[in-house]
Parts: C-alpha cells; structure tokens; sequence
C-alpha cells in the first residue's frame, strides 16, 4: 500500500503563511448578547497541513486607531526608526506598534522610568506612591485596569522618546486557536469558532488584540492573516472503535466539531457524546444544526445541553454531568475518552470536580482511589484537555 507523504510547508512559526479569509460569520442569533464567528481561513497551496486537536496560531495587529492615539500621546509623527527588542533591523514608529509590539499589559518598569523623567510634582507624588514597597496591592490594581495609552494619558509631565517607550514593550506573540475542523471533509481550509473580546475598564473600551482583529479589521479575501499550524496533545483516539465524551461549552465547542467530523470521515465505530453549555438555547446553541443533524444521522450518539440563563437556577455542564451520571460511568468502564475544551479558570476545574465525584459515587471508590482512576486515564490519554 502506498502512503503519501503531505507535501513540505515552509511555514513554521519563524516564517508564518499569510493566509486569507474566505468566511467570517456570526453563529449567535439575533438577540444574543455574545458575538461568536466561525472563520473560514484559505490555506490551500501553503502545504501546511494539520490534525484534529491541533492548533492555529495568528500574529494579530494592534488596532490602527490605537496605534495613532499612542503616536500622538507621544508627540510623534509614526515615521521615527525605532529597534524593538530581537530585531535587527529599524523599522517606523508605526509600523512597529502595529505589528512588533504589545501595547496591553503595563509593568512596574514603566512606571519607574515615567517617575524618573516627570517634572509634574502630583505626578511625581503618585508615582512614588504607587511603586512603594507597601503598595503591591494597589499597584497590581493599577496596572491590571490599564494598557499602555492609560499611562501616556495620565503622565503627560513625563515625555518619552519614540525609541525609549518601544523599549518598555514585550514582543506581539501570536495567539492559538483549537482548529474546528478536519481536513479530511475540508481540505485546503481551517475551521475557527473566535468570541471578540470587548470590555470595558478604567473608562475606556477594550479590543482583545487578536479575536477583534479577525473579527472586526480582517477584510475577506484581501488582508493577509499571518498562520502557522501549532501541534497538539489533543486528539481523537487512534483506535475508530473506542467511544469519545466531549465536555466543550462556548467556544470550547470547537475541536469537537473537528473530532466528530474527523470520526464521520474515517467511518470510527466508536460513540460520540457530546456536552454543551451557553447562555440561551434559542440564541448561543453553536453549529446547533450541524450538531441535530448529527444525533439524526447517528453520527452522534448523545447531546447533553445546559443553557444557563434559559432557567432561575442556573445549569452548567457539570450538573448535566452529575445527572447523567450512571451512563457516564458506563462509559468510562468500557474504556471511552473523555476530554474538555474551554475555560480553565473555572469550567475546567468544575469539569474535573464532577468527574472524581461520579467515579467515586458510581464506581463505589473512596476519593483516593477516584482520583488515582483519574491520574490512570491521564496516563493513558484517556482523559484530555484543551484549555486555556
């Protein structure tokens, strides 16, 4: 049998692909108070190639009226040759808060260096106050409601060279993505399910640097986006016969749609269960039609859904977790995957709760032994995450 080796890409993390976006469309319904896109990115002829589970990486740009504001809070024209840091060569102003630098994230240094150079005596007062040693808490405040235009608005007294501002500033890294498709059913392309990040703090409207600029700035088919193709971790068992329980709400949906998508393809006999969570059935229920089409089909053996705002009590994935839990248990015994996609901070660690809680009460095991079932499935790839 022959086997055909993918073509060599060139493009690495070093050297990205500037691929264009053939698709950008909202998966929320009219009425939704979130804003989710399903991006379509043409990578046909890159000869980057990618498997289900892994990533996309994008070097964003910083939004172009940021990046004026900052140039004229400077006192700049934009045109000036700055060096950023591990560049060899000098680049404009502008071009390098574009796509060089980090302009999120303020450090302590900064304020130092706006401390040392301020003539302003209240400037100078609060500064000094800010950066003495009893004051890490109110700092740590400080800096974590600001981006770096907040300091150049509210030290005016303190003027800063184009060359020592770009000195204060981490690289622009790029952003990962969980790739929602396979290529397998769509060749040439990458599936994305991106939420833009928009808040508010300290009086002014924030723009998460990448989500906003896929969203918002990324002009179909014209503005190249840079790529490159992270490996993962994650996956779909190379055994097709083993069953698969997904635990992916919000964004976090959409590996699996990739795994489910790859398992059609290569005909897996396994089953494939699927847990999602949002806020409204009627508005958030992402790739709802695909997913219903799926279960019709028998692509699907199980959809469990939690719409958390649909009811007084708020439900969360966890809790259709706890209720389907003698089945889930039957799972596991027989050997099933289990993985979870999405928030780390506390869906992850909810997620995770539940699943030793079920095994000890299924399984009749103390919490000790729950959890060393867990640290086997983990060992043997049995229990994945992908989350962030």
């Amino acid at each position: 049998m022959h086997v055909s080796t993918p073509p060599f890409s060139p493009y690495t993390k070093d050297n990205p692909f500037a691929a264009r976006v053939l698709e950008n469309r909202v998966l929320n319904k009219d009425g939704s108070s979130k804003d989710t896109r399903h991006l379509v990115i043409d990578i046909a002829g890159s000869g980057l190639t990618y498997k289900v589970g892994d990533s996309l990486g994008i070097y964003p740009a910083n939004r172009p009226q940021l990046v004026e504001e900052v140039i004229e809070l400077l006192g700049a024209t934009g045109n000036e040759p700055v060096l950023p840091a591990r560049l060899t060569a000098a680049l404009s102003l502008r071009e390098a808060l574009t796509t060089k630098v980090s302009l999120t994230g303020p450090t302590k240094k900064i304020l130092e260096t706006l401390g040392a150079l301020t003539a302003d005596p209240k400037e100078k007062e609060q500064l000094a106050a800010l950066l003495a040693p009893e004051a890490k808490e109110a700092l740590e405040l400080f800096l974590g409601q600001r981006e770096y235009i907040d300091l150049l608005e509210e030290f005016p007294g303190a003027k800063l060279t184009p060359q020592a501002f770009i000195d204060h500033l981490r690289r622009l890294m790029p952003r990962l993505y969980s790739i929602a498709s396979s290529p397998k059913m769509f060749p040439g392309q990458v599936h994305l399910t991106v939420a833009p990040v928009r808040y508010e703090s300290n009086g002014r409207r924030r723009y998460g640097v990448c989500s906003t600029f896929l969203a918002d700035r990324v002009t179909r088919r014209k503005t190249p986006v840079p790529i490159f193709v992270a490996d993962s971790h994650f996956g779909v068992p190379a055994d097709g016969a083993k069953d698969i329980i997904m635990i992916g709400p919000g964004t976090g949906i959409a590996p699996f749609r990739a795994f489910v998508q790859e398992r059609v393809a290569t005909h897996a006999t396994g089953h494939n269960w699927l847990f999602y969570g949002d806020q409204h059935a009627a508005t958030d229920y992402l790739y709802g039609d695909e997913w219903k089409k799926f279960v019709a089909e028998g692509r699907v053996a199980r959809v469990d859904l939690a719409f958390s705002r649909d009811q007084a009590k708020k439900v969360y994935v966890q809790d259709r977790m706890r209720e389907a839990a003698g089945e889930l248990w039957a799972w596991l015994k027989g050997g099933a995957y289990f993985y979870v996609c999405g928030d780390a901070h506390r869906m992850a660690k909810d997620v995770d709760l539940a699943l030793h809680e079920i095994i000890a009460q299924q399984g009749g095991l103390e919490p000790a032994a729950a959890a060393d079932y867990v640290k086997q499935m983990k060992k043997d790839k049995r229990y994945q995450r992908d989350v962030y």
